[in-house]
């Protein structure tokens, strides 16, 4: 099973669109993450249309009309491997320990708000996923998601990806 990963789209504040590479990459997904940080219902509306299953959360800058349509912390279970979404997990310092205290049910959680890729394990197991932001890159080199794969009950293939940079607009 093919997972893709991302947050903080911040659509239309940050960018125009979302990078035609990653729309590419929705069709081969056969699950899509989205950590919150919408800014418009647009987005969501172009993801559920385009995605053959979406597991989103809201984020801090997202309004009444997307906290309406998504939670504030999703679950699922694919493959055996059972993920959380959220979008905010606090400061870096001392965030494994803190996820894995919240969440110790889950093998991955998945988050954003910080625009920074992360990939760490908590001693407990859980295993931290931050696509970053295929959008706004902020103070990182560049804008990012990810894709992932489950198989026989594990997560694997778990890859950053970088795009390229775009036009200014």
């Amino acid at each position: 099973m093919r997972l893709l990963l991302m947050s903080d789209t911040h659509l239309p504040k940050r960018a125009r669109e979302l990078p035609a590479l990653l729309l590419a990459e929705l069709p081969m997904a056969d699950v899509v993450f989205h950590a919150g940080d919408w800014v418009d219902t647009d987005t969501l509306d172009l993801l559920e249309a385009r995605c053959r299953r979406l597991v989103g959360v809201y984020g801090n800058n997202d309004g009444p009309e997307l906290r309406a349509r998504l939670p504030e912390v999703a679950y699922v279970e694919l493959g055996g491997v059972r993920f959380g979404v959220i979008h905010e997990t606090g400061a870096k310092q001392g965030r494994e320990q803190r996820c894995a205290a919240r969440f110790p049910d889950l093998d991955v959680l998945v988050f954003g708000h910080s625009h920074i890729p992360w990939d760490t394990m908590a001693p407990s197991g859980l295993r931290l996923l931050n696509p970053g932001s295929p959008t706004d890159r902020r103070r990182q080199p560049h804008c990012t998601y990810m894709t992932a794969t489950v198989a026989e009950g594990r997560l694997t293939d778990v890859e950053l990806h970088r795009l390229p940079p775009r036009a200014p607009r």
